[in-house]
């Protein structure tokens, strides 16, 4: 494999390039028109532009990412994360076309795209999963009757897509055909899928899921957990690496049912297994994401493992060079989702130009960025502007790295979610562990930041005048002070 092209932008762009980069192959860059001037575009070896900037006019226009491939002479397309990442019919296209595609088959992006699809698959493996439907709902009354059965509250959950769209959350069965109506009209907006099933509301759950690498030989391990249980509008926010209340035991239950899942519809390449935990550790299986995970930072720095350089590797056929009992976690990992989002005002996005935009640095510290001062969030993407990340020899070691981190990071001209990081290393329910998806609505007040704000601008302005008036004290001439200069007029 000689050149990649990077389907993507911004950060995972960046990030992909530098290991395409260290393994001395050519790369690729592909951009908007918002995004001319983006760090992984002047990065990149070529460069071409897709079109004007919203996404299906440029990153979501796979004929015309395919069209630029052949044309540079492409070997292999790497689609990062989001956009047509997990985009089945655009893998294939990739692979018809000749060129290879940096991750799984499409097959295995069709099952597991699908959680309906998914649950299927899987459930011959004697996986746990949550108790509910396994098909789409087709007939309300015989909805309702299951979900009596089950026991309210219930969750009804889109089959396509993630991120908390088409999910709805029913206390009691009188409000039972309202919200699935709301489900299925938002799970069709955002996927064009209405299908939506049921299953038991878990309701003080744990979000755990596990790394996965499978090559084309049939070998497949795990790269151990990652929490992820620190979200917004159920998308997360704060993740770590190794989770807080695993006992090996179940690590290795979680990292064999997680095998089995990859097994279960012959997958290759990275990809990450799902699970909700309840309060008394027992687990089921979620979904399984068919592509490279945003918070795949904490588990190399935990193992060591650069995940888009075994994806690389994979993809042009090579075996995996290691086992599972090869694998070791070598101490703890954090990673902080640096949005640029209001935390004062319901992680609202805020965008603007970073006026000021200083990374902090030192041992154990990692930023993924794709940002540089003086440039425009633009409006048509994520806001996401950085992954920070600490390692540490043990989870205290890398929560106090990461405080640092915070601190030195100096972004002006748009709000971040670094306050909000802050808040959540000084909770006791997650120095503790004692935490789960409800962080936000149990713990979280805008008021407690902007006090914690007010406070340190107050104290700043304290130290400012101390400080001053100390200096007027040494520069203050000396009244009245005899000397033996004379006054010399020229």
């Amino acid at each position: 494999m000689q050149k990649i092209l990077v389907a993507n932008r911004g950060e995972i762009a960046l990030r992909i390039m530098r290991t395409i980069h260290k393994m001395g192959i050519q790369s690729v860059a592909v951009f908007s028109e918002a995004d001319r001037n983006s760090p992984h575009v002047s990065y990149a070896d070529e460069a071409v532009c897709l079109g004007a900037a919203p996404s299906g006019e440029s990153y979501l226009n796979g004929d015309k990412i395919i069209s630029f491939a052949k044309e540079l002479g492409v070997d292999g397309i790497h689609p990062g994360y989001g956009f047509l990442s997990e985009n089945a019919t655009f893998a294939q296209q990739v692979e018809d076309a000749g060129i290879i595609f940096i991750g799984p088959g499409p097959e295995a992006m069709r099952i597991m795209g699908s959680k309906l699809a998914a649950k299927e698959c899987v459930k011959q493996y004697n996986i746990p999963m949550v108790p509910g439907i396994d098909k789409a709902i087709d007939n309300i009354i015989f909805a309702k009757e299951t979900a009596r059965q089950i026991g309210y509250p219930i969750l009804i959950k889109a089959s396509a897509g993630g991120g908390g769209k088409g999910m709805r959350v029913v206390e009691k069965e009188a409000d039972f055909e309202e919200q699935m109506e709301r489900a299925t009209s938002e799970a069709k907006a955002a996927f064009g899928d209405g299908a939506v099933f049921i299953e038991k509301y878990v309701s003080s759950p744990r979000h755990i899921e596990i790394q996965v690498l499978a090559d084309k030989y049939g070998n497949t391990v795990h790269l151990f957990e990652r929490e992820c249980s620190i979200q917004r509008r159920h998308q997360k926010v704060v993740e770590e690496s190794p989770s807080a209340i695993l006992t090996p035991e179940l690590r290795k239950k979680m990292g064999e049912a997680a095998v089995m899942v990859a097994k279960s519809c012959n997958y290759t390449s990275t990809g990450t297994v799902e699970f909700l935990m309840d309060n008394e550790l027992n687990f089921y299986f979620l979904e399984m994401n068919t592509r490279l995970q945003v918070e795949h930072p904490v588990t190399e720095m935990i193992t060591g493992i650069d995940l888009v350089e075994e994806q690389i590797k994979i993809a042009r056929g090579e075996a995996l060079s290691f086992k599972q009992d090869d694998l070791t976690i070598n101490g703890h990992a954090l990673e902080l989702r640096v949005y640029a989002e209001d935390p004062l005002n319901n992680f609202l996005p805020s965008i603007g130009t970073l006026i000021k935009y200083i990374k902090p640095q030192g041992e154990g510290v990692r930023v993924d960025d794709g940002y540089e001062e003086g440039m425009t969030i633009p409006i048509y993407y994520d806001p996401m502007i950085a992954k920070l990340v600490t390692h540490g020899n043990n989870r205290t070691e890398a929560i106090q790295k990461m405080k640092q981190a915070i601190n030195d990071y100096k972004i002006e001209g748009v709000a971040t979610t670094l306050p909000f990081g802050s808040f959540v290393l000084k909770q006791e329910a997650f120095i503790s562990g004692k935490f789960d998806t409800h962080f936000v609505k149990n713990y979280y007040r805008p008021e407690k930041i902007h006090a914690t704000q007010k406070s340190n601008a107050e104290l700043a302005a304290i130290i400012a005048l101390k400080y001053w008036m100390e200096e007027q004290k040494i520069t203050q001439p000396v009244e009245n002070k005899s000397t033996s200069w004379k006054r010399r007029l020229t």
